[in-house]
């Protein structure tokens, strides 16, 4: 039997009459009261409306913003971008009118003439032949259907049922009572659906047109009103028939109702189908318009430290406030791209952060971010951020750090032979038998004695070794980097693991190293010894523009992360001063001086790992902190050249462009307490015995060393540290003594040659007698030769005067914060 069978659709359409009979009664019957008892036992009914019922619009896309307020990128699932009424063209108000709901602005929500109409159509129909919701009861739906979070809760709103309707029913009613037509019909715009992930009228007028919501035309406007009703079947890209066809049924309905004339309608369908489609906004990090590396770091930090679910990122709509420095990350990445091509195995990263606020200014790779495998050029682990491979001499900060802390002055002076074995520390010693102690050797020719200055900007591998003797043991090197922030993105336990085994190796930067966790901890220094936490965000505003709240209702926690004085201030603006040396003219040896912008303070130290697998350079301004690694992210490789070739070569590329255009500031003068710490200088002395008492005179222990020399055995040749170098008091002074090996006994001079006799002479003509002639002068005899002039002492700050209180012995004066003195 056919089921549209004319006497089973008769008992089809009484039994639905009856029902709609019974709906519309139950549901009109408190407007009989008139509108307050309506709204009243419309609430009664519902209890409050819905959150999700508002006049305000609805969340958008979550958008990044760079720090100058220039767009990175969004997060969302569905493309929205709600707009105001005035923002919308009138003529898109009237096509949806007029398509999906003629009756509009005459019912209450419920449109019963329409409902029993549409009835009975689609009953005669057997099918759907007319719709009999009106647009409140679609928007209803709609927010229903997009406010669920759960599969139940989605078929609930879609269910076909008495039930929903009713509800639905009731729902449109009460936000009649609410919200005038206007913001109705706004809310609705903003929120149906027209095809190509377009939520709302904005995003479909740049899907289908690429202009805003305000500036549709007739024509394009009924196209998008005819779309609501089947945005796939009616896909205008697909196939434009049916489009067109359903366009023009639009624009006939509108000339019907009055809203145009039949002439404007009929120009109208003439117009040919023009789509000038517009890009979707960027979505996600891969489609990022600059700094895509810190577009992930930022999405990270919303969600791990900030307490914010990728659904609500999704569909909150929130603006974010980013650090991004955008054109400091451009000119990183063409840095980058200036020295290490996509396509090489070797990844550059230039990594830069704010000293004294911590905000993450810029991430450079020379990789793409994104997640396809098979593309050698994409990469979605953020290599700015993860510790891989060490950064070498980088270290090395840290250890003269703590030994200023400790009240060692910048001229401390050690002599470190080569190789240097350790005294304190256990290790490999390659080619020599220590019974266990750690041993290194130079990357170059150094000389034997340095002062804590030099060594730093040479970077000399005995000297720091030596220093990490003097300090007895590595404690103190792994809390300054610590306070510094070196370790933020490590394993929480690796600190202290590191002080365990007493790894004389810290100094050389063999740990895993996060190239941002580099920056950070450098511009701690930069700024004085004020330590912050590297932070992405300033700023989080909900979709109505206020702060954004966390879960338990309170604001989220967005903002400076600082310490100050997390380093003394005085070892800090010091260690600056010490580092100028390795980049700015007129230090030799340095090794950073590639990294040199003319005009402009620079502080900055090398780095390169064991076997040349990573190198580094750490750079800075007061005003900005970068640092540069080069590694194989895959595997160990040759990275070939130290830290100032490429490392400080990509630093200079990025930085040169942002420091002539905006210039920087100067790093506050060296502390001279901690210049001189409680250092003294040593005393000349004459001979080995009297250097003996004048070094203990002085407060310092010694010891004899004889060494080669081509001065008689015994013959004092100097101490180590020299004369007005200084030293710690109580440091043992080596007294260098002649052995001999090199002395040559000069040959002992000849007798003079005797005088040859004198040849007999004739004799004179006698003459008459001469005048007696004046006695001639005495020859004047030769003056005495000057005595060498003394060797000039290397510059230093005087000793304080006796009686003057100076730095306590073994420690910074008050002690590092939290560190054992001495």
């Amino acid at each position: 039997m056919d089921r549209h069978s004319p006497a089973r659709t008769l008992v089809r359409l009484a039994a639905t009459i009856v029902v709609a009979g019974a709906l519309v009664a139950g549901l009109l019957l408190p407007w009989i009261g008139g509108p307050a008892v309506a709204a009243q036992q419309s609430t009664g009914l519902l209890g409050d409306l819905p959150t999700e019922f508002t006049a305000e619009a609805p969340p958008g896309n979550t958008v990044l913003l760079a720090a100058n307020g220039e767009p990175i990128t969004s997060f969302y699932d569905e493309n929205r971008a709600p707009v105001a009424s005035e923002q919308i063209a009138d003529v898109v108000k009237q096509a949806m009118v007029a398509i999906e709901d003629s009756r509009f602005y005459s019912h209450n929500g419920l449109d019963v003439q329409g409902t029993l109409r549409a009835l009975a159509a689609n009953i005669a129909a057997g099918g759907v032949a007319e719709g009999g919701s009106t647009l409140t009861q679609q928007l209803v739906k709609q927010t229903l259907l997009q406010a669920a979070d759960t599969p139940e809760e989605r078929e609930a709103a879609t269910e076909q049922t008495v039930g929903r309707k009713v509800r639905e029913a009731q729902l449109a009613l009460a936000v009649e009572d609410l919200y005038t037509k206007d913001e109705i019909l706004t809310r609705y715009l903003n929120v149906v659906y027209f095809g190509q992930n377009a939520y709302g009228v904005q995003p479909a007028a740049r899907a289908y047109f690429g202009v805003d919501a305000s500036a549709l035309t007739l024509s394009q406007a009924a196209l998008l009103a005819g779309l609501v009703q089947s945005p796939t079947d009616d896909d205008p890209f697909l196939d434009p028939a049916p489009a067109t066809a359903r366009r023009d049924e639009v624009l006939s309905r509108m000339a019907e109702q009055g809203m145009v004339t039949a002439a404007e309608a009929a120009a109208a369908q003439a117009e040919p189908l023009v789509l000038a489609p517009a890009p979707a906004p960027p979505r996600g990090c891969a489609e990022a318009t600059v700094g895509p590396f810190v577009c992930d770091f930022v999405q990270r930090y919303l969600v791990q430290e900030l307490g914010l679910t990728q659904e609500q990122l999704d569909e909150g709509g929130y603006v974010v406030q980013t650090t991004l420095d955008p054109e400091l990350q451009r000119a990183g990445d063409a840095a980058v791209l200036n020295t290490l091509p996509l396509e090489e195995s070797l990844a550059g990263m230039f990594t830069a952060v704010e000293p004294g606020t911590g905000h993450l200014l810029a991430m450079s790779v020379n990789r793409r971010f994104g997640y396809d495998r098979t593309d050698r050029t994409q990469e979605s682990y953020n290599l700015n951020v993860a510790p891989s491979q060490g950064s070498g001499s980088t270290y090395k900060v840290f250890v003269a750090a703590a030994a200023l802390a400790r009240g060692y002055s910048s001229y401390y002076t050690l002599t470190a032979p080569e190789p240097y074995v350790s005294r304190v520390y256990s290790g490999p010693c390659q080619g020599r038998d220590t019974d266990g102690r750690y041993c290194v050797r130079n990357a170059g020719n150094y000389r034997s004695t340095l002062d804590l200055t030099t060594a730093l900007y040479q970077s000399s591998n005995t000297y720091f070794l030596a220093l990490e003797d003097a300090l007895g043991t590595v404690e103190e090197p792994v809390r300054m980097a610590e306070a510094a922030g070196l370790f933020q993105f490590s394993p929480p336990e690796l600190p202290q693991q590191i002080i365990d085994e007493n790894r004389g190796s810290f100094t050389f930067g063999a740990e895993a190293t996060s190239p941002l966790a580099l920056a950070s901890a450098y511009s701690t220094f930069a700024a004085s010894g004020t330590q912050c936490d590297v932070v992405p965000v300033t700023a989080v505003l909900d979709s109505t523009g206020q702060p954004a709240v966390g879960a338990d209702g309170e604001p989220l926690p967005v903002g400076d992360r600082c310490t100050p004085e997390a380093i003394p201030p005085g070892v800090a603006n010091t260690m600056n001063q010490m580092l100028r040396k390795d980049v700015e003219p007129g230090s030799p040896g340095q090794t950073g001086s590639r990294a040199y912008v003319r005009g402009h303070q620079i502080a900055g130290k090398t780095g390169t790992s064991q076997d040349n697998f990573s190198v580094a350079f750490v750079g800075y301004t007061p005003e900005i902190a970068a640092s540069v690694m080069v590694l194989n992210p895959k595997e160990n490789e040759d990275v070939g050249g130290f830290g100032g070739g490429k490392g400080a070569t990509i630093w200079r590329d990025a930085m040169a462009p942002i420091l002539t255009a905006r210039g920087s500031g100067e790093f506050p003068p060296a502390d001279e307490t901690v210049q001189n710490g409680n250092t003294r200088p040593v005393p000349e002395c004459r001979n080995a015995y009297q250097c003996a008492q004048a070094l203990r005179d002085a407060g310092f222990s010694s010891r004899t060393v004889r060494v080669d020399g081509d001065e008689p055995e015994g013959t004092l040749l100097g101490t180590s540290p020299p004369r007005g170098a200084r030293a710690v008091p109580g440091q043992e002074i080596s007294i260098l003594v002649s052995n001999g090996s090199d002395y040559v006994e000069p040959a002992p001079e000849p007798p003079p040659a005797p005088d040859p006799a004198p040849a007999p002479e004739p004799a004179p003509e006698p003459e008459p007698e001469p005048e007696p002639a004046p006695e001639p002068a005495p020859e004047p005899e030769p003056a005495p030769e000057p005595p060498p002039a003394p060797e000039p002492e290397p510059e230093a700050p005087d000793a304080p005067a006796e009686g003057e209180p100076g730095p306590a012995e073994g420690g910074f004066p008050g002690g590092f914060p939290g560190r054992p003195v001495g």
